[in-house]
């Protein structure tokens, strides 16, 4: 492993269920301490790419390597090593609903350390404060808003200060305010420990004010007809169905002001 190593590397990875291929001969990296969306309409496969790149199911074909070591054929013990390197914010949060938030911010420790209950409670409470979820600790998820749910998720991702935090539709079922809140959160991230974030999106609100780099993934073609920088594609592509994804009426302009206006 060099410092010049990518964070993640897919290399020809085809996705799919039973026996159906969605997307096929897949191939980029993401760079260390990139902001990096994979955008595209519904039903283009980017949770399929998702749940595939983080071991979820099993690729029809292809591999996935974080920084350089093997991640889909690999032993067990390999893989849960690399399973510590990154985690993972799901779109419905997916706390256990009969846990406590410290309850389920502390599954990952109890997991994969051998800290004392007292370290681990430490850790919780630190970790809850980065979210700004103070004295939540003793809240059941069902007591909380959608935005804290989310704030928690993210708490526990972070649990085991990963290298990379993936973010299934982060915003989903958000208003904008906390929709934004969860933007500056990603971007604390990055900037506090140069954390990789992979964020499967198709708010432009979020691709345009924190994305540094996308790729947009298409149905019909079941793969990838766009990457690049998210305001370059929209003024510069020549495919009409990127400029139609990257402008359209109904969302922020990239040239507005970082796109800073909230959303109606």
């Amino acid at each position: 492993m060099t410092d010049l190593q990518p964070a993640i590397e897919v290399k020809d990875l085809d996705c799919g269920y039973d026996g159906r291929v969605l997307l096929q001969r897949i191939n980029f990296s993401v760079g260390r301490g990139e902001v990096f969306f994979i955008i595209g309409g519904s039903g283009c496969g980017k949770s399929t790419l998702l749940r595939n790149m983080i071991g979820l199911r099993r690729p029809m074909h292809g591999e996935v390597l974080y920084f350089g070591r093997p991640f889909t054929d690999t032993d067990a013990k390999a893989r849960r090593e690399l399973l510590k390197t990154f985690g993972v914010l799901f779109q419905s949060a997916a706390l256990w609903s009969s846990l406590t938030l410290r309850e389920n911010i502390a599954l990952p420790l109890q997991e994969y350390t051998a800290l004392t209950a007292r370290e681990i409670d430490g850790l919780v409470r630190m970790k809850l404060a980065q979210v700004g979820l103070t004295g939540y600790e003793d809240f059941y998820p069902s007591a909380i808003s959608g935005g804290m749910k989310k704030r928690a998720g993210l708490a526990r991702a972070l649990a085991l200060d990963p290298a990379i935090v993936f973010f299934d539709e982060p915003s989903a079922g958000l208003d904008p305010v906390t929709s934004r809140e969860i933007d500056d959160l990603i971007l604390q991230i990055r900037s506090a420990r140069g954390t990789t974030c992979v964020v499967v999106s198709h708010e432009l609100e979020s691709i345009f004010r924190i994305g540094d780099r996308v790729i947009m993934l298409d149905k019909a073609e079941k793969g990838i007809i766009a990457s690049g920088n998210p305001r370059e594609l929209q003024r510069n592509s020549s495919d009409p169905r990127v400029r139609e994804f990257l402008r359209r009426d109904d969302e922020p302009c990239a040239d507005s002001a970082a796109g800073s206006a909230l959303l109606g």
